[in-house]
């Protein structure tokens, strides 16, 4: 039975042995995407009318924590790349991380004694501080996480299936954290962070930060690398920095896939920054705010089975070609929704209202996808140019993307929607107050249009194109893979002419300038070696060498074995 809800799944293996593990790894993701899902729906919101920031200044808390996290990222993603450790290059940063994000979620939502009309200079110092703390924590545990998975599952189709658990892991951090606070809220009498609702967005805050704390101990805990305490590092400066992401940039698999997920992520956060403005000024429907993203989450949830099939069957770029035009029709429905004050609440609202919070979903997961599947095989290149495992480095800039990208946009969205006269807090009360029937005026409502319709649509469209000049496919990835198998293996590799197109094509390098062209003695070089099936045998040793590793019991021993060896080789070269 096992076997048979497995090969429905398309996953390989066993559970205890393959489904765990990911599982196990995975954990993780619910604080990340947790975390992440509830500062992008509720933050803003929260600092313009729970402690009433003006809209530019709350804008502006997030550009500063942004500056600080374009320092501290790149440095993360060096560090965790020289890392000699019993426990390997990565894995201990993860715990070391936990308390701070702990600390520095609550402090984000701790709105006592702080108001942004009367005191907005210590509001907004205090609510920096507080931001560029949890960036910092974001940053030690998240970076060294994406970083281990090259190493975990080296295998490209075993990558797919990591990537799918994560994926499935991210709702289960995404929409339960977004439930939780829905019903704190709920409780004391809220629908949306607002004016006097300090008190169940701190509580909203401790109880998340025990749940993520939790998740990220079980991914120390339950998650195996190989030690590193042989590895060989060059001083760290300036110059080596930069060096190293020079070498990044040369990559031209992986200038495509940056530009590519670029351009997705500046869509998607225009749009669910300005979300909860839509649909309380332009909408006019806050109470489905919750149902809404209840929607949302089932269906972006639900596309995981079609994203899966497809990536599986066509390859990694197929899901994100057939699927993102429905998040660009999500967009496009927004455009409808035109209320008067004649009609407001009509069901036809109502009805495109559910339309965009069921197309936008389900269409964005298909670029979001193809996203995670790709970054991993971008080191692969990378250490075909360099010859060094630089994961961390790669894993930087998805998260440095990600990260960027969110406080950049916030405080776009919050200087575009300020610009155009959007009126919020304690303001919009003030006037409500002398003006029940006051409304929006049509200059600020263009303003949400623009943000959560136009702009969007033009990023998607550019990601797209973008998305169709990526070349890697499993073929030539599992080629390339092989190849720095063998030079590392045995000092040196032959390759045919048409394998060496196949490595400058994916490098944007000539062959020769690359770690994998260079010092090929051809008297010593060696082809790869093939198994009776025409498999790549040496990848078949390495797969079954990290699948010890990753197994639970068997993961310790072969952890404390590795370690052994590790340190004998190391008395042995002094």
């Amino acid at each position: 039975m096992e076997q048979k809800i497995l090969k429905l799944l398309g996953v390989k293996g066993t559970f205890k042995n393959d489904v765990i593990p990911m599982m196990n790894y995975s954990s993780a993701n619910i604080t990340t995407s947790g975390a992440g899902y509830v500062v992008s729906l509720y933050y803003m919101k929260f600092l313009t009318d729970v402690v009433n920031l003006p809209l530019e200044w709350a804008g502006l808390v997030t550009t500063i924590a942004v500056v600080w996290d374009a320092i501290t990222d790149p440095i993360m993603g060096v560090i965790t790349d020289r890392t000699r450790s019993k426990y390997g290059k990565h894995r201990r940063y993860i715990l070391w991380g936990m308390p701070l994000l702990c600390l520095s979620f609550v402090m984000m939502w701790n709105g006592y004694g702080f108001d942004g009309r009367t005191e907005p200079v210590k509001t907004f110092i205090y609510f920096t501080i507080a931001y560029m703390l949890y960036k910092t924590a974001y940053t030690i545990i998240d970076i060294p996480h994406v970083a281990m998975l090259p190493e975990l599952a080296p295998d490209y189709d075993l990558r797919i299936q990591y990537n799918s658990v994560g994926y499935i892991f991210n709702s289960f951090g995404m929409f339960p954290s977004f439930f939780l606070v829905s019903a704190i809220l709920g409780c004391f009498g809220f629908g949306t962070p607002q004016a006097g609702a300090q008190k169940p967005m701190l509580i909203s805050g401790i109880v998340l930060a025990v749940v993520y704390g939790i998740c990220l101990y079980i991914t120390f805990k339950r998650t195996r690398e190989k030690p590193s305490l042989d590895l060989q590092v060059e001083k760290f400066d300036l110059k080596f920095l930069l060096k190293e992401y020079a070498y990044v940039v040369k990559n031209k698999s992986f200038r495509e896939y940056f530009f590519m997920s670029l351009c997705y992520n500046i869509a998607n956060y225009f749009y669910t920054t300005t979300l909860i403005y839509y649909i309380e000024y332009v909408a006019k429907l806050p109470s489905w705010y919750t149902l809404f993203t209840t929607v949302a989450g089932a269906f972006e949830a639900a596309s995981f089975p079609l994203n899966y099939a497809l990536t599986i069957k066509f390859g990694k770029k197929k899901c994100g070609a057939i699927v993102t035009p429905l998040m660009l029709a999500g967009f496009v429905v927004c455009l409808f929704m035109n209320p008067t004050a004649e009609n407001e609440g009509a069901i036809i609202w109502k009805i495109i209202l559910m339309a965009t919070a069921v197309l936008y979903p389900f269409g964005k997961s298909g670029l979001g996808y193809v996203a995670t599947n790709i970054l991993p095989d971008i080191s692969d290149v990378d250490e075909l140019i360099t010859g060094r495992r630089r994961e961390g480095v790669i894993g930087t800039f998805n998260t440095f993307i990600k990260k960027t990208v969110s406080g950049v946009m916030s405080s776009v969205v919050m200087f575009i929607l300020g610009g155009f006269g959007l009126v919020v807090g304690d303001e919009l009360q003030e006037k409500l107050a002398v003006d029940p029937g006051f409304h929006q005026s049509d200059s600020a409502l263009l303003g949400v249009r623009i943000c959560i319709t136009f702009a969007p649509i033009v990023f998607t469209l550019i990601s797209l194109v973008l998305l169709h000049t990526f070349k890697m496919t499993k073929k030539e990835h599992t080629l390339i893979r092989a190849a720095i198998a063998t030079k590392h293996k045995y000092g040196s590799v032959a390759l045919s002419d048409e394998e060496i197109r196949i490595m400058e094509k994916i490098s944007g390098q000539k062959y020769e300038n690359t770690w994998l062209g260079r010092d090929n003695d051809s008297a010593q070089a060696h082809a790869i070696e093939l198994n009776e099936n025409g498999e790549y045998q040496i990848l078949i040793e390495i797969e079954e060498e990290m699948k010890k590793i990753r197994t639970s019991k068997e993961g310790k021993k072969a952890e404390k074995e590795a370690l052994e060896q590790v340190k004998a080789a190391v008395s042995e070269d002094e």
